[in-house]
C-alpha cells in the first residue's frame, strides 16, 4: 500500500486537512522508540487505497527535538509528500517545503488557511509559485472541504524536481526571492481579533486574560464533568446496570470469593459504584461513569482552545515560572487539569516534548493537585471549620508543587527545551472538525485506559478478598498515629485512597478529629497514591522505572510534609 505523508510546521491546520482527507477512521500510534504519536488513516485514490500519515509538525528536517526527529525519519518511509502551508505565512513556512524538494520524493502543496488571505489583504499567485517550485499547488481550506478534491485528484502529479541541497542561508534568501514574485500585500486596519492577539501576548494584559481564560475553562470543565456524572452516568448505572447486578448477586449467593471479585460489597444490601469495588460495578463506573465525563469535558475545551489559536500564547506567557520548576509553558496545561481530574491530566503530559518534563509534571499532578471530587471533600469537611484551616491546605499543596518541582528540576536528568512555537492567528473554530478531534481522543482513551483499569480493579478486588489490605493496614499504623498525630483509625482511610480519594477523605468525617487534624488528613491522602484509575495510566505514561521514581517521591514527599504539619500543628 503506497503511503502518502502530511508534513508541514505546527499551527498550518494539519489535523483538520488530515480528518477531511481521511474521515474518522483513524489509528493513534508511537513511532517506535519514542513517545511522540502520529497518527494513520486511509484515502480511496480512485480504485487505489492509500495509506495516509499525519506527521508531527516540524519547521526542519534537521532535528532539533523528538517530534522534529520523527518527523524526518518517516520521511524515508513514504511515497508521496503533501506539503501543507499556511497561506497567510507562507515566508516562514517555505523553508521546510524547500528542504522536501531537495529530497528524492514527489511532493505537492496544499496553500491551507486560504481563505483567510483576502481577510488579511493577502494575494499570492499560485500558477507562478507552481512553476517556480515544479510542483503542484493547490489552495485548500481544510475545514470547510475548499480546494481538497482538486487536491486529491492531483496528487498523482505530484513531482520531485531536481534540486541541489543548499545552506540555510541560500535556503532563506530563496524563500525571499519567491515571496517576492508571488505574494503582494495591501493596507488594511487591524481587527479586533488582531488586538485580543497582542494583548493575549503582552504580560501586563495578558496574565489576567490567562487567568480568565483558564479559571472559565476550569469552570466548564468542572461544570460539564459534574453534569455528566449527576445526571447522566448515575442515573444510567442506576436505572440499567443495578439490576443486572443484582440478580448477578443473587445467582452468586450474595457472597463467596467470586461474588466479591465480580460484585463486590454490598452496603445495605445494594450496589454502591464508589465503594463495592467489584470488577463488574466499580470497575466499569469508574472510567466510564466518573472518568470520562472529565475526559469529554476536557478534550472539548481543549479543543476550542487549539482551534482558536490560545495555548501557544498561554505557553509562552507561563514559560518563564514554568522552567524555574523544570517544565514547559505548556505544561500548565495538564496541570489545571488535574483541578477537574488526574487521568486525563496526566495523560495530556503527551503534549509535553521530554520524557523529563513528561515525568516532573506527571509527578506533581498525581502529588500535590487534588481533583474536583477530592476537593469537594475538602471543602466540605475542613471549610465547616473555618477558611483559614481550608487556607492551610491549599497554601501547602501549593507550597509542595513548588517545593518539590525545584527539587525534581535539580535531580532528574535530561534538559526542558525552550519553547520555539509558531503563534497562530486567533480563528473561529469549525465545529466538525472539533467534534471530529474529540472523537479521536475520547476512543484512545476508552481504548487505552479501559482495559488497563479494568485489570487493576480485578486485582484489587482479589487482594481485598485475600485480606491482603488488613495487613497493610496494621502495617502503616505506626506511621499514621506517630509521624502524622492521626488516630490509627485513619489507616483506613489511607489505605481506601489507593483506590478513591475523595471517599478516602470522607472517611476522615465519623474520626472526630480536630481541626488541626483535618488539615493534616486532607493534606495526607492528597498527596499519597493516585487513585487507581490515574495510577495505572500514570504507570502507562512513564513506563516501570519512571514510575518507581514517582512512587518513592510520592511516599519520601508525604512522609516529610505530613511529619512537619504534625509538628507545626499539634
Amino acid at each position: 500500500m503506497r503511503r502518502i505523508l502530511l508534513m508541514g510546521n505546527p499551527n498550518v491546520g494539519k489535523s483538520a486537512f488530515f480528518s477531511r482527507l481521511t474521515g474518522t477512521k483513524v489509528i493513534a500510534s508511537n513511532y517506535p522508540g519514542t513517545t511522540v504519536g502520529f497518527t494513520k488513516g486511509s484515502l480511496m485514490l480512485g480504485e487505489e487505497q492509500v495509506e495516509v500519515i499525519d506527521v508531527p509538525g516540524t519547521y526542519t528536517l534537521e532535528p532539533t527535538s523528538k517530534a522534529e526527529e520523527v518527523a524526518s525519519r518517516l520521511l524515508q518511509t513514504g511515497d508521496v509528500v503533501i506539503n501543507v502551508l499556511d497561506a497567510t505565512n507562507m515566508e516562514r513556512n517555505l523553508y521546510l517545503t524547500l528542504e522536501l524538494l531537495e529530497r528524492d520524493i514527489p511532493v505537492i502543496v496544499a496553500l491551507n488557511i486560504w481563505d483567510e488571505t483576502k481577510h488579511r489583504g493577502i494575494e499570492i499567485n499560485t500558477a507562478r509559485l507552481e512553476e517556480l517550485l515544479g510542483v503542484p499547488v493547490v489552495p485548500t481550506v481544510a475545514l470547510t472541504g475548499e480546494g481538497m478534491k482538486e487536491l486529491a485528484n492531483r496528487i498523482p502529479e505530484a513531482a520531485s524536481p531536481e534540486m541541489t541541497e543548499r545552506t540555510r542561508d541560500e535556503r532563506w534568501a530563496a524563500v525571499g526571492s519567491i515571496i517576492n514574485e508571488v505574494q503582494t500585500l495591501s493596507h488594511r486596519h487591524h481587527t479586533w481579533l488582531e488586538r485580543l492577539q497582542d494583548a493575549s501576548l503582552k504580560p501586563l494584559t495578558g496574565l489576567p486574560i490567562a487567568v480568565m481564560v483558564l479559571a472559565v475553562s476550569f469552570v466548564i470543565i468542572r461544570s460539564i464533568g459534574e453534569g455528566l456524572i449527576g445526571y447522566v452516568m448515575e442515573p444510567l448505572f442506576d436505572r440499567l446496570w443495578t439490576p443486572v447486578m443484582m440478580e448477578l448477586s443473587e445467582l452468586l449467593g450474595s457472597e463467596g470469593f467470586w461474588h466479591d471479585v465480580l460484585i463486590g460489597n454490598l452496603f445495605d444490601g445494594a450496589v454502591d459504584y464508589s465503594q463495592s469495588m467489584g470488577v463488574l460495578t466499580t470497575g466499569l463506573f469508574i472510567p466510564l461513569g466518573a472518568v470520562l465525563p472529565y475526559i469529554l469535558a476536557f478534550y472539548l475545551v481543549l479543543g476550542v482552545l487549539e482551534d482558536v489559536g490560545y495555548l501557544p500564547r498561554l505557553a509562552v506567557l507561563l514559560d518563564n515560572l514554568m522552567h524555574r520548576i523544570g517544565l514547559h509553558g505548556y505544561a500548565i496545561i495538564p496541570t489545571m487539569l488535574g483541578l477537574g481530574c488526574c487521568v486525563p491530566a496526566i495523560m495530556a503530559t503527551r503534549i509535553l516534548e521530554s520524557r523529563r518534563e513528561r515525568l516532573i509534571t506527571a509527578t506533581l499532578i498525581s502529588i500535590a493537585i487534588p481533583c474536583a471530587a477530592s476537593q469537594a471533600m475538602i471543602i466540605g469537611l475542613v471549610g465547616e471549620q473555618g477558611v483559614q484551616y481550608l487556607a492551610m491546605v491549599y497554601g501547602t499543596l501549593f507550597m509542595v508543587w513548588l517545593v518539590l518541582g525545584f527539587v525534581l528540576n535539580r535531580t532528574v536528568r535530561g534538559f526542558s527545551p525552550e519553547i520555539l512555537i509558531e503563534i497562530p492567528p486567533y480563528r473561529i473554530p469549525h465545529w466538525r472538525a472539533m467534534l471530529q478531534k474529540l472523537w479521536m481522543r475520547v476512543y484512545g482513551f476508552l481504548r487505552e485506559a479501559l482495559p488497563i483499569i479494568l485489570l487493576a480493579i480485578l486485582v484489587v478486588s482479589i487482594l481485598i478478598s485475600l485480606g491482603v489490605f488488613d495487613k497493610i493496614a496494621e502495617v502503616t499504623a505506626p506511621v499514621v498515629s506517630g509521624i502524622f498525630g492521626l488516630p490509627e483509625a485513619a489507616v483506613v482511610a489511607i489505605v481506601v485512597g489507593l483506590l478513591r480519594k475523595d471517599i478516602a477523605i470522607g472517611l476522615l468525617a465519623p474520626l472526630a478529629l480536630s481541626a488541626d487534624q483535618l488539615v493534616v488528613g486532607s493534606v495526607v491522602l492528597t498527596m499519597f497514591f493516585p487513585c487507581i484509575a490515574a495510577f495505572v495510566v500514570l504507570a502507562r505514561e512513564l513506563g516501570f522505572r519512571g514510575l518507581l521514581m514517582a512512587i518513592g517521591v510520592m511516599i519520601a514527599a508525604t512522609i516529610v510534609v505530613g511529619g512537619l504539619l504534625n509538628v507545626v500543628l499539634l
